[in-house]
Parts: structure tokens; sequence; C-alpha cells
């Protein structure tokens, strides 16, 4: 059969999709035929309907699978209606919205089924089930509307990663990807990850497979890694396919968890590459030893989920249970192995104040990693975040059916004056935490943020537009006299330190 794979992911960050890539490999292992189409403006413009539909009939598909995150669904969606006019095709919806929102896809009427969770096999037997036009049914993972009735299966053991042919990277346009991305490419050595943070879709994976298939988080094995060998082989065959790879980073949940597979995946890693490499870690599984491998092997930058500098948010809304002494320490312990610490922060979260916010603001300038990268907060449905966020009344669900990315504002709604001061953090928090830190600038920027904290809703929208230009042109003096700040640099979300990008640039 010929499966055509949609992924949108427009006015977004432009992303490799490990699953569809493994998705692609575990088909076309099987003899089936598989293309990809990923809507992004950084591949390509995005299509009219004209070339939608054009292309679709093009291509022919016996089967359409899109893959979809939430805040891409109403695109999806439509997507889905212009499918139906090119062609008679089932259309087949999965991703992280189909686990959350299962029952509502259905109802929609777009998709005629959804997957749910890791599918690859399941969805392996859908496509030869089909392609012998028997009953698909009792597929697990899958939901369909039955004799006029949703049904949603149960889904089935997680998947054996060491089981799973070689990614298929020919189906993107990987060269472009990487040529896009400034040399960045992707790798993941593991899947899950042992915590239950609210509003992240972990939890509601994790409650799910245990409830269908009876069993504990242990017997679940939801925190899974490839054969270190079967990476250094992925490594090496990226290294002699594709051009101008300048850093791998790695988009594994948790990479550091897990001390003895980091000591061997360092040790092998020298031996394939000198490429620079990033990982994911938490506070609470960094120490000396494993800053000493990664940074031996090659890791230039470590990445910290923090989200808040408030004890209480943390605790009470995120269930991430780390103290702020220990937050300080790791990215200390990170920069004395010569490891550059980035920090995740969120702000706009449910229940959280100004001062809440401010306690981050002061955490990053005592902290003082390398670099931060903040966003709003974005309830996906499902989570516990999201059940909080309606209970209290923040939600503004129109508002969040037209959010496409999580760093251009917020769906929830504090009222006028708490909206107003998010919008001045989310557009220039470096100004911010330079003021709250013992850097040589504090002063400087104290005096900006107070001028900006002065301004009512339409003086900040007049200067708004024109603030991240006034931004660089503050930091290019500092950067002269050699004096040391945080700037707005590679995205519109992102604060880093002038010593780093200084000496990278």
């Amino acid at each position: 059969m010929k499966i055509l794979f949609i992924y949108p992911n427009a006015s977004s960050q432009l992303g490799f999709h490990y699953g569809i890539a493994h998705m692609s490999a575990v088909l076309k292992q099987a003899g089936h035929i598989v293309d990809l189409w990923q809507l992004c403006e950084d591949i390509a413009p995005l299509p009219s309907k004209e070339e939608f539909i054009s292309r679709l009939k093009r291509i022919a598909p016996d089967i359409v699978g899109f893959s979809v995150v939430t805040n891409q669904w109403p695109y999806a969606k439509k997507l889905a209606s212009w499918a139906r006019e090119a062609t008679s095709a089932p259309l087949v919806c999965g991703g992280i919205h189909a686990m959350a929102a299962a029952e509502e896809i259905l109802q929609t009427s777009s998709f005629d089924y959804i997957f749910r969770g890791e599918a690859e096999e399941a969805f392996l037997e859908f496509i030869e089930k089909m392609a012998r036009k028997e009953n698909v049914a009792e597929v697990r993972n899958l939901g369909l509307i039955q004799n006029g009735r949703i049904q949603i299966n149960p889904v089935r053991p997680l998947p054996d990663l060491n089981k799973l042919p070689f990614k298929d990277y020919d189906v993107f346009d990987f060269q472009k990807i990487i040529d896009a991305k400034n040399g960045w490419v992707g790798l993941m050595a593991s899947r899950g990850c042992p915590f239950s943070c609210t509003y992240c879709f972990n939890h509601q994976m994790v409650t799910q497979y245990r409830k269908d298939l009876n069993c504990s988080f242990k017997r679940l094995n939801y925190i899974r890694h490839f054969d270190v060998k079967q990476i250094t082989i992925e490594i090496e065959y990226l290294l002699s396919n594709y051009r101008n790879i300048k850093m791998f980073i790695f988009d594994d949940d948790l990479f550091t968890f897990y001390r003895p597979y980091v000591t061997e995946f360092c040790q092998a890693y020298k031996n394939v590459s000198s490429i620079p490499f990033v990982v994911n870690a938490h506070v609470g599984f960094f120490d000396k030893e494993r800053a000493r491998c990664l940074a031996e092997a090659g890791c230039k930058i470590v990445k910290f989920g923090v989200e808040s500098g408030s004890d209480r948010i943390r605790r009470q809304v995120l269930h991430r249970h780390m103290k702020n002494k220990k937050i300080v320490e790791s990215i200390r312990t990170a920069h004395q192995f010569g490891l550059h610490a980035s920090v995740f922060l969120m702000i706009g979260l449910p229940d959280e104040t100004y001062e809440d916010v401010m306690a981050t603001v002061r955490l990053m300038g005592k902290a003082k990693p390398g670099r931060y990268r903040w966003s709003f907060f974005f309830p996906f449905p499902g989570t516990k975040a999201y059940e909080l966020s309606a209970k209290l009344g923040y939600i503004d669900y129109e508002k969040m059916t037209h959010l496409a990315n999580f760093t251009e504002g917020s769906c929830l709604d504090f009222g006028e004056k708490h909206n107003l001061f998010l919008k001045k953090v989310g557009r220039v928090m470096p100004w911010f935490v330079n003021a709250y830190s013992d850097l040589p600038v504090a002063d400087f920027y104290r005096k900006k943020v107070e001028e900006i904290l002065a301004l009512d809703s339409q003086l900040w929208e007049e200067k708004a537009d024109n603030i991240h230009e006034e931004d660089k042109e503050i930091s290019r003096n500092f950067v002269k006299q050699g004096i040391s700040h945080y700037a707005i640099k590679y995205n519109p979300f992102m604060g880093v330190i002038s010593d780093y990008f200084t000496t990278k640039n």
C-alpha cells in the first residue's frame, strides 16, 4: 500500500519527527510505499487549498496519516477537510493530540481513525489488514466510530526499541532540515521519563498504558534505551550521508537518567565522532561524574528543565520536586566542567503571581546559566495542568484554538494588569534577569525594567515592536566594552550570556 504521512509544523520551530521516521522504516521493511509531506515555512511556503489538493491527487495515497500536536490541531483539521476533497483514502490521526483528545477528534468526522501512543507495530498491523481488506476494528491503539458509537481500543505493550528498524531519514528532506537548523541535528537515545510533571503528556501516557495493560510502572518498562552500538551506527550514517552537521542534539526527555548508560555512551561516542553535542538533564540526575563524562566526550550544552523559580509553583502546580539550591549547584557543576548550562523556563502558569514570576527572574540572576529559553505555559488537554487551569477559570478557549506556538503569547487570562506584565517579561526577559543579577549591568537594566513596567498597555504596544532592536544595540555597546550581560540571541525567546556568544560567533 502507499501511505502518505502529513506532518503539520506551521508557524512553529522546524522539527524532525522521530515517530514518523521509525513508522516509515517499519512500513518500508514490510514492503509498503511511504511518502511524507512536512508543512513548515522553513522548508517551503505553506500550500494553498488548490496546491494541497493537487499534490494529494498526484501522490494518490491509499492511506493518509497525520501526526498532530495540540497547537497544530486547527491547521490539521483544515488540511483534513481539504484532503476529503482530494482523495477517498481513509484519514488517520496520530501524535500527542490523538492521545489527549481521541474522542473529540473522531466526533469532528475529520478523521476516520485515530492511533494512540507508540504505534509502530499497531499501525503496521492496521495497514496489513487494510491491504488484505480485513476488519481492522480490534487493532490495539486504534480508535474509530463503529456502528455509530466511538470505540477506543486499549493500547498494546510498548515496543522494544532495539527491535525497531533503522530510522528512515530518506522520507524527510533531511539535508534541507539540517541547513535550515544551521547544522543542528536531532538524535534520540531513549524514550520515556520517570517524572509526572502536570504540564507534560508523559503522565497521561503512563496512566493510559498502565490502565489498559493492568500493570505497574516498573512492569510497563516506560523508560527504554536504544543500544549504544545502534546509536553510534546511526551517527556514523548521518556523518557519511549528510553535509554541514555542526551539532548533535539529543532530544531524550532525560538523557542523564541512567548513569551507566551515560558512561557507556560517552566512551563510545569519542570513537565515532568529534562533533559537539547537547543533552537534556535533570538537576536530580546530574553530578560531577556525569558532567566529567559528558565533557570528555565532547558535550557542549546541558539543558535543565527548571520551568519556575518559585518553589511553591514547582511543588503545587507543576509537581517538579527540586530545590533552588540544587538548581544552582547543578548549573555551577556544569560550568565547572566547561559545559554550557541551558535552562527551560515557563511563565503564565496557573495560579502564578507577580512574585512567582519575579522568583524565576531572580533565580536566573543568581544561578547565571549560559542561556535560558522561555515560553508561555500552554494547557495541553488531558494533562493535570489543563484541569487546574480550567478549574481556576484561566483558559481563554477562543485564543487557545488560534495559538500555533508557545512563544508569542498565552491563552490564559489573568486579568489586564498581570496579562500586561507577562507580555513585558515574555518579550524581553533578559532585561529582567540582568536587572536582578550581580552582573555589572544590573543598575542599567534595573532602570530599563522600571521604565517598561511603568508603561500602560498602549504605550507598551508602541514600544514592543522595536524592543528587540533596542536590545541588540544595547548589547553591541556592552560587548564593545567587554561587559558581561544577557542578550536576546539566536531566537526571540532565548537569553544568552555575552561571554558565550562573543566567543562563538
